[in-house]
């Protein structure tokens, strides 16, 4: 393939001779036309038709009869890959702005034999800059080119030996790691697509040359696995010159490398070429093939290697490339992860990551387990948008921040709003999907809250699997960008036995399949799977890896055992902030729940509505939040205690109520509805507290 363009004389009189304004150079275009075998073209743009005259229908061997005026009936005649290459070249030239262009193409004559042709055509545009009309011409270009074949590269050898660059050009563009680079050198069938009988590839590292591809298998020579760049090789005198070495003959290559020919003059070596590998100006390898059926290299053949030799080098730099910044961006994403997971008493836990390892980096995917006061566990998966350096990054902070939340004692549904906010505030563009449960390890009692995650998973003492529709909402940063920051929070119970499965949707997606479909596949793979939390672990993440799934993976599994000896079973504590209503509804919820688990009978109620009455008392009539906790007592009879405490220091007081009034009976419930009450000096507040007893 050949493309070019004429001088600006030359084109201004070529459009003034197609447009009929020089009659002098119209009259030579004829006479040339009639010699050559060279005719014009009027090409109409806005209403896509072409005139082309008689000399022009002649070069494409068109019958005129047969042409209706529309550049697609010369489809017959144009090869397709031809054609495609000329549409390419006219559109770049119509949308750069170009005056002209130029291309060496091949057509079709109705005898079937193939002629080369040369067109060259003159755009233009309006006031506007749009073009609106191409005038040119054609003519017949196989006699030009076949006394220039070896020039042009158009002789059947070297069209297959650019085969050859083109071929491996294309198969390195797959290669992602230097092993795939050197896989596909080692292939069976590479010795034949670069038509050598041997191959041999070494890389440089820190000054000695290392071998890590050759073809045949066994071929090279024992004790040069690694060798240094001042020994007497090819390979190091290539990396040494930068220049390639072409070795025409044995009689070339035993003066040349005497150490080293008597070690392969046995197999038949008849010439070779050693390229340097070359990137950015420095050499990271080199490359040997090997011949037993030439003598000496053409220039063209010269030329063809050594661009071979650069498509190699520019493959394995962008292959190291890679594998530094996804090695990078994997320990920044390990360093961002909790570097292990806590002990978590009342509970078997299993956690893992899973990089795919073939998008272009490690994403955001995280997990962690936050141990919180009063026996229960924060449990938190997530995935930041992206799969590089950043989306690590910012997975870290939000982990972190995540975790702070949570350690403060707000609730799932605020830990997750001020999440968001965070996440806006960071003024970045990415967004991340979430899951935060909070599970109270002595009741069973979880509160789940999602930003965007797919919903979690249950998995029964029996294997049985199914899935928990969570009420969620907007992703992290998007909720906040479009103040929607509601985040409901859904209550289940986790029953001794029962498992919680948090995951990314790296797990669940497969090609050509939904969410829906991907969670039954999940489903029925959990109730397949083992009993035992770090063998189902890792067998899930097998599977995604036999799948070849193109996403990151985390997975989370919370299995929660018998209350029996759990610290803080039988006790629950929260914090309450005054001016987060959804607190104190969640409080309660907890609360009613914990009573109910604690087995308080027929004193439930009383106990709930003492423990409202408290925490609201704290908030109405004093600066800052409250912490409620209710934990059972030792003993006999069996207690309940309820303590709710306050930064205040002024004392409460029983107060009578009005017929008419609506506040003042707290402490009265208080005092008929529990068994014993007392309030107690802490620090810079006060504790209001009360007993009940309940069945052993």
């Amino acid at each position: 393939m050949n493309a070019g363009s004429g001088g600006g004389d030359a084109a201004e009189r070529l459009r003034r001779a197609l447009a009929g304004e020089d009659a002098g150079a119209a009259r030579l275009l004829a006479s040339s036309g009639r010699v050559f075998r060279m005719g014009g073209f009027d090409w109409d743009l806005v209403t896509g038709t072409m005139a082309m005259d008689a000399a022009a229908l002649d070069v494409f061997d068109m019958d005129p009869a047969q042409y209706d005026g529309r550049p697609e009936s010369l489809g017959s005649r144009v090869l397709p890959d031809e054609a495609r290459r000329l549409d390419t070249l006219v559109a770049q030239a119509l949308k750069d702005g170009s005056a002209e262009y130029g291309a060496y193409l091949r057509i079709r004559r109705r005898d079937g034999v193939h002629q080369w042709t040369h067109t060259q055509g003159i755009v233009h545009r309006d006031a506007d800059g749009r073009p609106v009309r191409i005038i040119g011409v054609v003519r017949d270009a196989t006699h030009e080119l076949s006394e220039s074949a070896a020039r042009l590269g158009l002789d059947e050898g070297r069209r297959r030996r650019a085969g050859v660059v083109e071929g491996t050009t294309a198969a390195l563009a797959y290669a992602r790691t230097v092993q795939d680079v050197i896989d596909l050198l080692n292939d069976s069938h590479a010795l034949e697509h670069f038509g050598a009988a041997s191959l041999v590839m070494g890389l440089l590292d820190a000054g000695r040359i290392h071998l890590v591809a050759e073809g045949p298998e066994g071929a090279f020579v024992p004790g040069t696995r690694f060798t240094r760049v001042d020994e007497p090789y090819p390979m190091s005198e290539v990396i040494r010159t930068l220049r390639p070495r072409f070795i025409e003959s044995p009689r070339d290559f035993a003066a040349s490398f005497p150490v080293l020919w008597p070690h392969i003059s046995g197999l038949g070596i008849t010439a070779a070429v050693y390229l340097p590998l070359i990137a950015q100006a420095r050499p990271i390898g080199a490359l040997g093939l090997l011949y037993s059926d030439k003598t000496g290299f053409s220039e063209d053949e010269r030329t063809l290697l050594v661009a071979l030799g650069s498509s190699i080098a520019q493959s394995l730099q962008r292959a190291m490339l890679y594998e530094q910044e996804h090695d990078l961006a994997e320990g920044l994403q390990q360093a961002m992860l909790p570097r292990r997971i806590p002990e978590v008493p009342g509970a078997q836990t299993a956690v893992r990551y899973r990089s795919a390892r073939l998008g272009r980096d490690v994403g955001g995917d995280w997990y962690d387990l936050i141990p919180l006061p009063g026996g229960r566990v924060g449990a938190v998966i997530g995935d930041v948008q992206g799969h590089d350096t950043h989306a690590a990054a910012v997975m870290g902070q939000l982990r972190i921040v995540l975790r702070a939340y949570a350690a403060e004692g707000h609730t799932p549904s605020t830990v997750m709003a001020r999440a968001s906010v965070f996440l806006h505030e960071l003024d970045t563009d990415r967004f991340a999907t979430c899951t935060y449960a909070e599970v109270d390890l002595g009741t069973g009692v979880v509160q789940v809250v999602r930003a965007g995650h797919v919903d979690p998973l249950i998995r029964e003492a029996d294997g049985h699997c199914r899935r928990i529709p969570v009420e969620g909402g907007l992703p992290l940063g998007l909720s906040a960008e479009f103040g929607r920051l509601d985040y409901p929070a859904t209550t289940l119970e986790l029953d001794p036995g029962q498992t919680l499965m948090l995951y990314t949707d790296g797990l669940v997606e497969k090609p050509g399949a939904d969410l829906d479909e991907g969670l039954q596949w999940l489903s029925a793979l959990v109730r397949r799977g083992p009993a035992d939390l770090q063998e189902l672990a890792d067998h899930l993440c097998d599977v995604v890896a036999d799948r070849g799934g193109e996403d990151d993976v985390a997975i989370l599994l919370l299995r929660r055992e018998s209350a029996t000896g759990v610290p803080g079973a039988g006790r629950f504590r929260q914090h309450v902030a005054q001016s987060d209503p959804e607190a104190l509804s969640s409080a309660r919820h907890m609360i009613r729940a914990a009573v109910r688990a604690w087995g308080a009978g027929e004193r439930a109620d009383e106990i709930e509505l003492v423990a409202d009455e408290l925490m609201t008392n704290a908030l109405m009539h004093t600066d800052g939040g409250a912490i409620v906790t209710l934990r059972i007592l030792g003993g006999s009879p069996r207690r309940l205690r309820v303590e709710v405490e306050d930064r205040s220091s002024a004392l409460p007081r029983r107060r009578e109520a009005g017929e008419a009034g609506v506040s003042g009976r707290g402490l009265l419930l208080v005092d008929q509805l529990s068994d014993v009450w007392g309030v107690e000096s802490r620090g810079s507040g006060k504790c209001v507290w009360c007993e009940f007893t309940v069945p052993a």
